[in-house]
């Protein structure tokens, strides 16, 4: 299923499972880009642009609310020639804000910010140019169930 040229987007709220999934499903085959890791756009654009040039298979791993925040990705991508798959992780806010406050030092952030994304967040379309969109719930500690996107 794994392309050599694959971007994996990720799109959802904090502490919705995202890099827990990536560590479970792509951590020996992807490189992650996290913008909590690197701390800025500057350095994310620096290390994406390597991965596209490099053609090395490639997962942001940010929350990716917007479908406007999610196109500069999908652009240059589809323009280095790689598959664009979409995982859409399940964020109900509840949920969300109770796996918020099992973290612990900077893992943790501000409820207000979890809150405030949820507001933000838009589903994703294939309209955007994903070549294929996925959608994950957690299925207890650690476990996830992935299926193909049905909207």
């Amino acid at each position: 299923m794994s392309s050599p040229l694959e971007l994996i987007l990720f799109m959802g709220l904090q502490a919705s499972g995202k890099s827990t999934y990536y560590k479970r499903e792509f951590y020996n085959t992807h490189v992650r880009i996290n913008l909590d890791m690197l701390r800025t756009r500057h350095r994310e654009s620096i290390l994406f642009k390597a991965c596209l040039e490099g053609k090395v298979r490639t997962v942001i791993d940010n929350t990716n609310l917007t479908e406007a925040s999610r196109s500069a990705y999908i652009l240059s991508a589809k323009a280095a020639k790689f598959v664009v798959r979409g995982y859409y992780f399940e964020s109900k806010l509840e949920d969300c804000m109770v796996s918020n406050q099992k973290r612990t030092g900077a893992q943790r952030i501000p409820d207000l910010a979890v809150i405030s994304s949820s507001r933000r967040m838009e589903l994703p379309s294939y309209e955007e140019g994903f070549d294929e969109l996925y959608f994950v719930r957690k299925a207890g500690e650690g476990e996830f169930i992935t299926e193909k996107w049905k909207l």
